[in-house]
């Protein structure tokens, strides 16, 4: 049965096999984070020259994983930003060597998910109360079927859509608000101990 996606776009396998690129994933977690860069800008920040840079850059434009920011920059230089809307990795893809791009990306999706978290916990001393006020960790065990968890699944994706739609609708708004933040939000829903055993089928 496919997954459903509430995010703009599925990555097909072309799509997979260009992000599964460490320099890639590097320049698109940096223009999430940091928003807008030149090729220049992030070479600096990657330790690369801007000719490599821009090559990475094209390619995830390519993918559309990136575009190019309307009114920004002077003649010929390029600002890069994350395109809006998301996107989500779908099924496993039955090519060999899509199914390998989707594993190193779970695992790298993984381990950027611990490090914002460790990041946090870091930070958290030193942020304003406001934003430390909230934000949340929250871990649940529940004893749900398979219906039910999907319906959870499914309710959360809601929420979080409607609020990925108001943060997209501001890339429009030239006058950004000083109380905006980059919020992160980690959600994972799997069962445990659900493997199938050959013995018992």
């Amino acid at each position: 049965m496919e997954r459903k996606s509430y995010s703009a776009r599925t990555l097909d396998t072309g799509a997979l096999k260009s992000f599964a690129h460490p320099l890639r994933l590097r320049l698109y977690e940096l223009l999430e984070e940091r928003g807008p860069a030149t090729a220049t800008q992030l070479a600096g920040q990657v330790g690369e020259n801007t000719g490599a840079t821009s090559y990475h850059l094209r390619e995830l434009a390519r993918h559309q994983m990136i575009e190019i920011v309307p009114g920004m920059g002077r003649g010929k230089e390029k600002y890069w930003r994350v395109t809006p809307g998301g996107y989500s990795y779908g099924e496993t893809p039955p090519e060999p060597e899509a199914a390998e791009a989707l594993e190193f990306l779970m695992d790298d999706l993984i381990r950027q998910r611990g490090a914002e978290l460790a990041r946090w916990r870091e930070e958290e001393r030193d942020a304003p109360e406001e934003w430390v006020q909230a934000s949340g960790f929250g871990r649940r065990a529940l004893r749900l079927t398979p219906g039910e968890t999907t319906a959870m699944r499914d309710a959360i994706f809601a929420v979080l859509e409607r609020y990925r739609a108001l943060s997209d609708a501001r890339l429009q708004d030239p006058a950004e608000d000083p109380a905006l933040g980059r919020v992160v939000v980690h959600f994972d829903v799997f069962p445990v101990g659900a493997r199938r055993d050959p013995e018992r089928e």
